[in-house]
């Protein structure tokens, strides 16, 4: 048996590991009691002596349930469990008799009777029925005017009978069986809708339901778990957004539908968290601490198991919204992207993020930012920028799309091996979908390419020697054409680290000028998110550059990058403080990767949070971003 530390509950298990020595969080010690019907005998190992079968009523008294043994006899059943017949006894502890408040307790065995008996009554089945013939979802006749109680025979061993979890199964009778239970049961006559209706502290839910067109639903056979907000968890939630749940029918029967799960689940059943699917489509993690049971790991549930013909009710004192009936603006707030999130509202942007409107937002994670941005025109145009017409889904986005933001430009879709990218911005999280528009949290900020490749290194005075480079190897018509190019591009930097002389011959030689900027060059739209480890691709020179990322640094040829993703029309440039040089010959292991062979559906990528480098601090973005567009308007 595994035993719950410094309590007395144990659970049944044939795997020491079983649940990594826990349960609901707890550690549990490995404790050894004889198998039923069996004893120990000194001196030998296990429990190897047969006990003879006895009836059902000294059953009782054998396997410690002691109060009900003393209850059949005052209920004057022990003749009928002593004699002949076959019977499933459902026997609650000693424990949990004692747990029954006091009133209870008192109307059932001071009411001559009668009550304790009808009672007992109910723990009984008229067949013997051992633990493997006890079915999840059935439901048997109790030998108390013929009402049900329901089974439930879980994936992880875990078997309850109107939720009491069977603690020791299986113990054989000569008239029957015995299965100690951990409380005492009662019959239910009412579904799921009529607890709801005699629930006073479920009146917004009842009203909530009935608008939803839940009743037929909560009436019928099917069997649900309903997670039931009160009426506090209601009051909890801002009116505004209430008001909006509850007038729009989608909206509030994905509220209500997020809620309830298939199939019933007991308290007791829930020995970890388990990730369960909602009626909604997505996915609760049901879970427990201690006593406690939680869901996605806050303990807000304050009762349990409320059983009805047709299902479980769990109470629970807040609210939980899905992402479905959430405005952009709800989908952002208590995530990573706070600072993001604040300066959209600071941007004016607030009735874009709680409206009705399609819409998709571009949001940069809080590390993406540096400092607290003041807000300025460049930046409002920046943010409007990562807001996109429609609403989209980053499993449906493709290489080479296009997608129209707010402000009029259109960003490109770039999908990877590893990573899938809009611009320099590549997604770290799964997608966010709300009720009218979807979130994509991305690693960067945003920076729209604002001119050719060309463009981007004029405007950069890190770029100066390198431009009369080109100029020189008669290479400018190349980058101010359109297509796609990845260039890491020398800084002046680089160029100061060569010999002079060597230096001056090459600038004097066009030709072998323009083959080691080609060297420089790859066909193709690669940004730094999109380089894993081990890429080998061709240059425009013909010799493979080997790319790889060490911590999240990107390098060619062994040279890092100093600043990635400088973002233009037909390409993209990244800075590096050396003149990449060829790498000295060995056995090709070229790996098919790059753009050429990355055209494909986004439905497959691997998102790595980690990918991405902060070194696109927002101040230079706005600079950069505000610097090139009035160089080319000159």
């Amino acid at each position: 048996m595994q035993q719950v530390k410094d309590t007395g509950k144990k659970y049944f298990t044939n795997c020491k590991q079983w649940y990594h020595r826990k349960i609901c969080g707890k550690p549990t010690v490995i404790v050894y009691e004889c198998c039923p019907g069996y004893e120990k005998i000194s001196g030998e190992k296990g429990c190897p002596a047969a006990l003879p079968l006895v009836n059902i009523f000294n059953t009782l008294s054998v396997v410690g349930a002691t109060t009900t043994h003393m209850y059949t006899e005052r209920a004057l059943l022990r003749e009928e469990i002593e004699g002949p017949g076959s019977f499933t006894f459902f026997a609650p502890s000693n424990q949990a008799w004692a747990a029954l408040p006091a009133e209870i307790l008192d109307a059932l065995v001071s009411n001559v009777n009668i009550e304790l008996l009808n009672a007992l009554h109910y723990h009984m089945v008229n067949r013997r029925l051992t633990s493997e013939e006890l079915k999840h979802g059935s439901v048997i006749t109790s030998m108390y005017q013929d009402l049900t109680v329901h089974i439930n025979h879980y994936k992880n061993g875990i078997i309850t009978v109107n939720c009491a979890r069977l603690i020791k199964p299986d113990q054989h009778a000569t008239n029957g069986i015995v299965h100690v239970i951990d409380r005492v049961i009662t019959a239910t006559s009412s579904n799921l809708q009529t607890l709801i209706e005699i629930e006073d502290d479920l009146e917004t839910l009842r009203t909530a339901m009935a608008a939803a067109g839940f009743t037929t639903m909560l009436e019928g056979e099917d069997q649900y778990t309903i997670f039931a907000p009160t009426n506090e968890a209601f009051r909890k939630i801002p009116e505004e957004t209430l008001k909006r749940i509850l007038g729009d029918p989608v909206a509030l029967k994905d509220l209500l539908n997020y809620h309830i799960l298939k199939h019933i689940h007991c308290a007791e059943s829930i020995v970890s968290g388990t990730p369960m699917e909602t009626l909604q489509g997505t996915v609760l993690e049901v879970g427990c601490d201690g006593e406690q049971m939680t869901l996605n790991g806050k303990a807000i549930v304050s009762q349990k198991d409320k059983l009805g013909t047709n299902g479980v009710i769990h109470y629970i004192n807040e609210l939980l919204i899905p992402d479905s009936a959430k405005t952009l603006l709800e989908l952002a707030e208590g995530s990573t992207v706070s600072t993001a999130t604040k300066l959209f509202v600071g941007a004016g942007l607030s009735s874009r993020l709680t409206g009705s409107e399609a819409l998709t937002m571009l949001a940069p994670v809080n590390e993406a930012f540096r400092g607290s941005p003041t807000m300025t025109p460049d930046l409002r145009k920046l943010l409007t920028n990562h807001i996109l017409r429609d609403q989209l889904s980053s499993k449906s986005l493709y290489h080479g799309q296009e997608l129209e933001t707010l402000g009029g430009l259109k960003l490109r879709v770039f999908v990877y091996r590893n990573n899938l990218c809009i611009e320099n911005s590549c997604i770290a999280a799964h997608d966010k979908v709300g009720r009218f528009a979807s979130m994509f949290t991305v690693d960067k900020v945003l920076v729209p390419p604002m001119g050719t490749i060309m463009d981007v290194l004029k405007a950069d005075n890190r770029f100066s020697q390198l431009v009369g480079a080109i100029q020189t190897a008669g290479m400018t018509e190349l980058l101010n054409q359109q297509g796609v190019l990845t260039f890491f591009a020398p800084t002046d930097t680089a160029f100061r680290e060569m010999p002079q002389a060597e230096l001056n011959r090459l600038l004097r030689n066009s030709q072998q000028l323009s083959a080691v900027l080609r060297l420089h060059m790859v066909a193709g739209m690669l940004v730094s998110g999109g380089i894993s480890s081990h890429i080998r691709m061709p240059s425009l020179q013909g010799e493979k550059l080997e790319l790889n990322k060490r911590n999240y640094t990107a390098h060619v040829n062994k040279v890092p990058v100093v600043e990635a993703d400088l973002m233009a029309t037909n390409g993209v440039v990244h800075a590096v403080n050396s003149i990449i040089k060829s790498l000295p010959p060995k056995v090709d292991r070229e790996q098919a990767d790059g753009p050429s062979t990355q055209m494909r559906s986004a439905a497959s990528f691997r998102v790595d949070s980690r990918s991405f480098r902060n070194d696109d601090l927002f101040q230079k973005v706005l600079k950069s971003h505000s610097s090139r567009a009035m160089k080319n308007s000159q």
